[in-house]
């Protein structure tokens, strides 16, 4: 169980979006799977996602808090969708002419590969199945399976005797419909049926076979994120994940090396500084990834986006079990996660910038419902039993945690301030004396990290685990220690031009250099608002000294010291305006020029 800052960020969610927004069959995100209703729906949005998204959320939730009311409401809705699924499977919105049953060719000229019709169907069932079926894994229901097989039987009879191309189904030159690959494996995982292994392949094998997508082949060819399909960061991080889900089930190599590739470049190119995959630079769509090298302030970072990112490390952790994935994590959730969230777990942003105003999205938005599963995955990944004799620390903040190894109990209980301050402790509280292994994550910002045992020292090396293995004991403490300093984070934006001379010398001329500054201290990023109180930019420079000093309190504040004006408060990224609608965050201040060198100005 989490508390703190996540914890109660998830008990706000739970008690906001995740109880008021669905409820029962008369819910409008609910009432839209009536058959009568969806016999006369030619519209072809995507507002049916919203059903299965909730399901897997509400049903994570229900089971951890035994919220009974919550309980009750995941067990009626998903009662009323099965009454509504037809004899051949299909549980979606739409008339039959929009089905996904049809083909529909893309539209000629497109940007992104739309079809000629707009549709979401798959994608809707496609969250349809893993809502059923977390529905039947936390709860046990009854006929959730079931429903969320006949679904999948129904795309293998699309895809195989029906003669049509899944790419044909979604937008993004089929980036929309392709993420069917991670709903096929979780019906595999969870049947152990080898037809869904094989309606993965086939949508794998499809996707790698369309000219503007070729998943597999682009991303072994070390293609940049931005350069799969139209880039679409959400719909291409859910990909991921299905793909990283089908390496586990087959044993696959290339598809684990397709899959690092492109994270290494999402992780190296396309990542705010609070961990959120952004878009929005030079491109007429605000959640495709930019070019590599592009930035901007004013950029953009879907919530859906960081959902999806948040579950690609999940995926790559339980695959590999390197540090590196719940970093990302933690980092994502403490900052453009929680940034994009309201205080009353009900309202969010759909869209949230490093720089600009705080803006709470509307009821239709996908984005509120998939800031609530993202909260869902964090009790899970905070702590984790490796096997019987090995238990796992990944994210850090007040909480605590109970476990069975070799048939006896184990509780861990950590008290802390974090993310605010860097001192966590651990108390270990087996039922009884037993040997076994804790694996803490040492975050590689914690430079001179330290970890004590009942005060005796144990290797804690930062980016990696410090594992501890011994005969344990009620009442044995881990003290962590994680040095917090402030650190100003520079941003060069620049671009050279290279040409040749008549003497065929090459010759370097800089036309673009601009320079940022930002503050982060431990794993949160820091803004402040509107500069004076009315200004939405601000040029400072920066003392030859140190310039930036910590104001401590409950939520430290960080004070910048630039020259030749008054200093400039900073506080946590998430509550900068205090979370309020239409707040304004700047993480981001532009760097006075540099004078230039004579050298500089000189001619080749």
């Amino acid at each position: 169980m989490l508390s703190g800052l996540l914890g109660d960020a998830i008990v706000a969610s739970r008690r906001g979006r995740l109880f008021h927004f669905i409820s029962d069959e008369r819910s409008p995100a609910i009432a839209i799977f009536d058959r009568a209703t969806a016999l006369r729906n030619v519209e072809g949005d995507w507002y049916g996602e919203h059903a299965g998204k909730w399901l897997v959320a509400a049903a994570k939730a229900a089971a951890r808090s035994a919220d009974a009311a919550l309980t009750t409401n995941v067990v009626r809705v998903t009662d009323h969708l099965i009454a509504q699924q037809e004899p051949d499977g299909y549980l979606g919105t739409y008339a039959p002419e929009r089905r996904f049953t049809r083909p529909q060719p893309p539209k000629p000229g497109t940007w992104d590969g739309a079809p000629s019709v707009r549709t979401w169907d798959i994608w809707t069932h496609s969250y349809l199945i893993l809502g059923l079926i977390e529905v039947h894994r936390q709860l046990a229901h009854p006929g959730a399976l079931a429903a969320a097989c006949r679904i999948g039987d129904l795309c293998w009879r699309t895809l195989t005797e029906g003669g049509i191309d899944i790419c044909e189904l979604g937008n993004h030159h089929g980036l929309s419909a392709t993420v069917l690959m991670d709903p096929a494996v979780e019906l595999y995982n969870a049947t152990q049926e080898p037809r869904y292994l094989a309606l993965a392949e086939r949508v794998l094998a499809q996707a790698n076979a369309n000219r503007e997508l070729a998943l597999l082949p682009r991303a072994l060819a070390a293609a940049d994120a931005a350069e799969i399909a139209t880039g679409k960061a959400y719909q291409l991080c859910w990909n991921l994940v299905g793909l990283a889900k089908l390496h586990q089930a087959s044993g696959k190599p290339e598809y684990r090396a397709a899959v690092d590739t492109l994270w290494h470049s999402i992780r190296t190119q396309h990542l705010t500084l609070g961990g959120g995959p952004w878009g929005g630079v030079a491109h007429r769509s605000r959640e495709v990834f930019n070019a590599p090298g592009s930035f901007s302030p004013l950029a953009y970072v879907e919530t859906c986006s960081t959902l999806a990112w948040i579950q690609l490390n999940r995926e790559l952790l339980f695959i590999s079990g390197d540090a590196r994935y719940p970093e990302e994590i933690e980092r994502s959730a403490y900052n453009d996660l929680l940034g994009a969230m309201a205080a009353n777990g009900e309202d969010w942003c759909y869209y949230s910038h490093p720089n600009g105003a705080r803006v709470h999205t509307t009821y239709w938005r996908c984005c509120k419902s998939s800031g609530a599963m993202a909260m869902e995955e964090l009790p899970s990944l905070a702590y984790r039993q490796l096997d019987e004799h090995t238990l796992q620390v990944n994210l850090y903040g007040p909480g605590r945690a109970r476990f069975m190894l070799g048939g006896s109990g184990v509780e861990l209980e950590q008290t802390t301030t974090y993310p605010f301050d860097g001192h966590v402790r651990l108390t270990v509280t087996p039922h009884t004396a037993m040997r076994f292994g804790i694996a803490l994550r040492i975050p590689s910002w914690a430079h001179s990290a330290s970890a004590r045992v009942n005060g005796d020292a144990v290797d804690a090396t930062p980016g990696s685990y410090a594992v501890i293995e011994r005969l344990w004991q009620a009442g044995d403490t881990i003290a962590l220690e994680f040095p917090m300093p402030p650190v100003l984070y520079r941003h060069a934006l620049q671009n050279t031009q290279e040409s040749r001379a008549p003497d065929g010398s090459l010759v370097r001329q800089q036309v673009l250099h601009h320079e940022y500054v930002a503050i982060t201290r431990g794993p949160l990023v820091y803004a402040t608002g509107l500069i004076d109180g009315f200004k939405t930019e601000e040029t400072v420079r920066l003392p030859e000294g140190d310039a930036l000093t910590l104001v401590p309190g409950d939520t430290p504040v960080v004070r910048l010291h630039p020259e030749g004006r008054a200093p400039i408060d900073f506080e946590p990224y998430f509550r900068a305006g205090s979370r309020a609608d239409g707040a304004w965050r700047l993480t981001w201040l532009s760097l006075a020029p540099r004078p230039a060198s004579v050298a500089s100005r000189k001619n080749p």
